[in-house]
């Protein structure tokens, strides 16, 4: 395809040409099936349109590297069907999508649903070590633990046949496209931005989500104005599929009484909605549903960047975070003095803003090079955290032990042979599935 080209989603249309259209956004690792079950009811008011994550369900494996990326790739491919205003409800990755949507592009959206969403994902550790660990094993580890993340243990237990379909939906997603994915993740925070959400907004959580559960959900109600909370009791991560009936009852009411009007264009301004347009829920929803307070928690004020060029340092933290792990910088900060924390931020600003950051070469390479600096100088304690970061940037086992082979010739066997034991050492820990 040209480099020029916005690959399009795949999706599906349901409900009558002529009703506002609804989006619904999958999780990471499934398909837009996870949707079945409110379907029949939600088509009775809108036309409804679901897509699936690039190489998830069988659609072209053009992987995603960002929320923002697969946002443009939603946009794009709901352009060319002439789609221009609608409502939205996703599902985690789905969800953050939704909020992307809300951020960047509020024009477009009529009204928000974020279902097991959080404004950042755990770590950024866990999602790339994840990758890792895909892109050594393939993702049978991931699919075989898919459902103990996904469901309760007694709907698991109850519905064998849902969570055989579980594991196949993720041992069938692409292995490039789930990395990327997770990458997307990794890399997703919006939480000083949670302020500029504008859209009516359910917030929408599992009871028993282990993944993102109702702290991340409390966490989206105290930061976007006028956010309603609903949990939904008995429930894990992937509630839509376990408590389909309370999921639909929840998004009908909210789309029904929260559906924004189309932004004042003739004056080339954007209107802000009326006051009695906000998102409610009935104080008293029908039992098992439990409805929670609107937390009423100020934004968080994003200070204005500085003119001139930026701090390299500001970059260099960033990418040291994303090579090495949240882990590794953090006890390396916490454990900086007076003596020594003039030189964690020597490296901070000039060799991870000024060096890794610099474009002419890609972090694999980098990776690469550094590597075999390393054994060259025979630094085993820096090689061990440099093998680790190079398989977060990519290199797989077999290329590192090429990295390893070609500085036995130009450096020396004997440093190589220390470096082969230093590097088999981190590459079992990393690529271990945990079960």
């Amino acid at each position: 395809m040209s480099e020029t080209t916005t690959p399009a989603l795949q999706y599906r249309f349901d409900g009558p040409e002529d009703a506002p259209v609804l989006i619904l956004g999958p999780s990471l690792g499934t398909t837009w099936h996870m949707w079945d079950r409110q379907i029949p009811e939600l088509i009775k008011q809108w036309r409804v349109f679901r897509f699936d994550l690039p190489g998830h369900g069988g659609a072209p494996a053009y992987p995603a590297g960002s929320v923002g990326d697969l946002t443009t790739r939603l946009l794009a491919t709901l352009e060319g069907l002439g789609v221009h205003r609608f409502g939205y409800a996703g599902c985690a990755l789905g969800g953050a999508v939704g909020i992307e949507l809300a951020l960047r592009h509020p024009e477009r959206l009529a009204s928000l649903a974020l279902i097991a969403t959080s404004p950042r994902f755990g770590t950024a550790d866990e999602f790339r070590q994840r990758g890792v660990i895909v892109r050594t094993n393939g993702l049978d580890p991931i699919a075989r633990t898919a459902p103990e993340r996904w469901f309760t243990g007694g709907f698991a237990a109850a519905q064998p046949a849902i969570t055989e379909w579980a594991v196949q939906m993720v041992r069938t997603t692409d292995p490039g496209c789930y990395i990327a994915s997770c990458e997307a993740l990794a890399s997703f925070d919006v939480r000083p931005e949670l302020g500029r959400v504008g859209a009516p907004t359910l917030v929408l959580v599992g009871s028993d989500d282990q993944v993102t559960g109702p702290a991340e959900a409390r966490t989206l109600v105290a930061g976007i104005p006028d956010a309603r909370l609903a949990v939904v009791p008995g429930a894990s991560h992937l509630v839509p599929v376990e408590q389909p009936a309370a999921v639909t009852d929840l998004l009908v009411r909210h789309f029904s009484t929260a559906w924004q009007p189309a932004f004042e264009t003739s004056t080339g301004q954007n209107v802000l909605p009326p006051a009695a347009l906000k998102p409610v829920l009935s104080p008293a929803p029908p039992q098992p549903l439990q409805t929670g307070p609107v937390a009423e928690i100020a934004p968080v004020a994003v200070p204005p960047r500085a003119q001139g060029r930026p701090d390299p340092y500001d970059a260099g933290i960033k990418v040291r975070r994303e090579v090495l792990g949240d882990a590794h910088v953090d006890r390396a900060l916490a454990q900086a003095d007076e003596f020594s924390g003039d030189f964690q931020e020597f490296i901070t600003r000039y060799a991870w803003g000024e060096i890794w950051d610099r474009p002419g070469l890609d972090r694999r390479t980098r990776s690469c090079v550094t590597l075999t600096a390393l054994v060259a100088g025979g630094h085993l304690d820096e090689l061990a955290f440099h093998t680790r970061a190079a398989l977060r940037n990519g290199l797989t086992p077999g290329e590192i032990k090429e990295v390893l082979l070609q500085a036995a010739v130009y450096c020396g066997v004997p440093a190589a042979n220390s470096a082969f034991k230093v590097a088999q050492q981190v590459i079992r820990e990393e690529t271990t599935p945990q079960e």
